[in-house]
């Protein structure tokens, strides 16, 4: 069973990565470690759905060959959730230090409280993301304020590294940093980025000489980027020097291809949906958005980071937390879109939504053929995907051949883009699984438009 799933999920998802697999370097890899080295990705995240049900305030990890297409671990739950403080976490950050190990650093929230003050700060050690030892919580400030959104970057002029945050600071919300060696204790807290209007979710990069620090402008919940050319506290204030890109946005990330040079900048929007520009010019400051077919996001994830990771790295961390029994399938022409049951109609419906398993899909040998596939709901495992007049169903396996053969279908290479995946109806061979009106359905596919709509991404 195991093999057939993955013959046609890993066809999927090594065609429809970019050719170029990539490493990213961001100012908080290590300096005295070679960016040569890595080749993969690793995100961190938490997790919530639209009412609640996938709420989940523990780290969470993913990974990817290309940063835009990812694979949850640990089924995608949690690897580690703090013990003290609020009990939860929201906004993780990973850092790899100088000595190559990992600091996992997060905001101490269990929720979605935006007024409870706090002057600490969630801080595990790691030293390949498979444990996670010394949890600590680490107070930044006695300010009667929050401290948002945590990240760190390594100064080596001062032979420090600092901690930045989102905290008010008696005037308006500005980025603060504390400086350490150990994450052990910390310096004393001054204003890093203060542009005159109130910003949160400061995340850093550096390009040749150049340091670039991006946010969220509070005011219309939108993405910017600041540059300086050193790391000082308030060096950026005066070096906005971008547009706002995105809407109801927040939780910036910005990641470099080493293969390309493309610089990719993800948001989080209120939706809870991941959004994703890029440039070939980070200093020329302007972001094309980057078509939503080319990227997925981890089920449920929000206010993410991105860190490099080697090919070795990437290998132990799926053979320690193990990569999900499911899938989801994502529509190519409504790319916002998967494929899901409701009411036991299978349809297509925009992301995110409860219950969030209705869209999770063990795919199995075929029930009619062992060397295509059947799609089995996770939440209702007797029950699979089946076609009834051209109407696609979710029903219970009666064990009739004719209901195996209605539940059969051979994945084929996709209609409208062939590094996608069609699926092609076992008994009723010139039709295809589609979407008409956002709901499922098999028919005949003659046209451009028809095509796109039989043709989808299978993903996690």
């Amino acid at each position: 069973m195991m093999s057939i799933r993955r013959r046609y999920v890993h066809l999927l998802l090594a065609t429809s990565m970019i050719s170029a697999v990539a490493a990213s370097v961001v100012v908080n890899d290590a300096p005295a470690r070679a960016a040569s080295t890595d080749s993969a990705y690793v995100m961190g995240y938490f997790t919530e759905s639209p009412s609640g049900t996938g709420d989940n305030y523990g780290l969470h990890l993913a990974v990817s060959t290309d940063s835009r297409h990812w694979t949850p671990l640990n089924q995608n739950a949690p690897v580690a959730t703090p013990t003290a403080g609020t009990g939860g976490l929201r906004d993780p950050f990973i850092l790899r230090k100088t000595d190559g190990t990992f600091v996992v650093i997060a905001t101490d929230l269990n929720g979605q409280n935006w007024s409870e003050n706090n002057q600490y700060i969630h801080v595990w050690d790691s030293t390949d993301l498979r444990s996670f030892t010394n949890y600590r919580r680490l107070k930044m400030h006695s300010m009667t304020t929050h401290t948002w959104a945590p990240e760190a970057f390594y100064d080596a002029s001062r032979g420090q590294y600092g901690i930045v945050y989102s905290a008010y600071n008696g005037i308006r919300d500005v980025i603060m940093v504390n400086y350490t060696t150990d994450f052990l204790t910390v310096g004393d807290p001054q204003v890093f980025f203060d542009p005159g209007f109130n910003v949160l979710d400061a995340t850093m990069a550096t390009s040749g000489s150049t340091n670039y620090l991006y946010f969220k402008r509070t005011s219309d919940s939108t993405l910017m980027g600041a540059k300086s050319s050193t790391l000082d506290p308030g060096s950026f204030n005066g070096g906005v020097y971008t547009g706002a890109y995105g809407s109801s946005i927040e939780g910036p990330i910005v990641v470099q291809s080493l293969s390309s040079g493309t610089w990719y900048l993800w948001g989080d929007n209120y939706s809870k949906q991941f959004r994703a520009w890029q440039t070939s010019d980070i200093d020329g400051g302007s972001w094309t958005a980057v078509n939503q077919v080319g990227y997925n996001q981890p089920l449920n994830s929000k206010h993410a980071t991105i860190a490099p990771i080697t090919s070795t790295e990437y290998a132990n961390l799926v053979a320690r937390w193990g990569s999900p029994s499911w899938n989801r399938v994502r529509s190519y022409n409504y790319p916002t879109r998967y494929v899901r049951h409701a009411d036991y109609v299978g349809r297509i419906d925009a992301y995110p939504f409860d219950p969030y398993a209705d869209s999770q899909w063990t795919l199995v040998p075929g029930l009619a053929d062992s060397t295509a596939v059947s799609f089995q709901s996770v939440n209702y495992p007797t029950r699979y995907l089946r076609h009834y007049n051209y109407e696609v169903r979710l029903e219970v396996n009666d064990g009739t051949s004719t209901f195996a053969q209605d539940a059969t279908f051979y994945p084929t290479s996709g209609l409208a883009d062939s590094t996608k995946t069609s699926f092609r109806s076992y008994n009723n061979s010139t039709r295809y699984l589609r979407h008409y009106g956002y709901v499922l359905r098999i028919d005949p596919i003659s046209t451009a438009t028809e095509q796109q709509d039989a043709t989808f991404m299978i993903e996690y």
